[in-house]
This record gives structure tokens, C-alpha cells and sequence, in this order.
């Protein structure tokens, strides 16, 4: 059985950083994409970032510049990076991994961005 791990949320000040990472346990054969997605309160899950087996990302226009996605293939792990956090980034994101026939989430992490 599949599951994915996330870690790396927290409580964090404006203008600080957070690195979340996402890891499979498990085997998941021929995974197409990894991306985090986020919930806010009584917000729609929305994405965030994604990155495809070729390298390519997407970033949704509120986090460009600021957050980094990247990806260990090797380790079936995804990164996400943030930077110059701002309180709106406050939600619970998700790692997902796209496989062949197949959709995996992570249990998601909180990340609350406050003075």
C-alpha cells in the first residue's frame, strides 16, 4: 500500500521560510507529475505548484517568485520551497503524485503564517 508522508509545515512569521517535503513508501511505477496542492478555511482546495517526470512546473500566480517546487525521482520525493511567506499562504497543503491509472494524497500539513 501507498502512502505519502509530508512533513515540514509549521508556524512561521511573514517574510520567513518553509521547506515541506512529500516522500512515497511504497512502489508507485510510472508516476507522471508531483504537486502540492493547499485548503485555506472555507477556501476550495486549490494548486499550488507541480512538476512532471521531464522536469517541467506549473506555479499558480500568487506563489511565483516565491516558492520553488523540485523533485528527487530516486527518492519518490517532492520539495516544495517557500519563501517570503505572507499570512494568505496560511492553509494545509497536500502532496499528490500523479501515477499511470492512479492518484495519491498525502494526509497534508499545516502551514500558518502570523506574527
Amino acid at each position: 500500500q501507498v502512502q505519502l508522508v509530508e512533513s515540514g509545515g509549521g508556524l512561521v512569521q511573514p517574510g520567513g521560510s518553509l521547506r515541506l517535503s512529500c516522500t512515497a513508501s511504497g512502489s508507485i511505477f510510472s508516476i507522471n507529475a508531483m504537486g502540492w496542492y493547499r485548503q485555506a478555511p472555507g477556501k476550495q482546495r486549490e494548486a499550488v505548484a507541480a512538476i512532471s517526470s521531464g522536469g517541467s512546473t506549473y506555479y499558480v500566480d500568487s506563489i511565483k517568485g516565491r516558492f520553488t517546487i523540485s523533485r528527487d525521482s530516486a527518492k519518490n520525493t517532492v520539495y516544495l520551497q517557500m519563501n517570503s511567506l505572507k499570512p494568505e499562504d496560511t492553509a494545509v497543503y497536500y502532496c499528490n503524485f500523479a501515477a499511470a491509472g492512479d492518484d495519491y494524497w498525502g494526509q497534508g500539513t499545516q502551514v500558518t503564517v502570523s506574527s
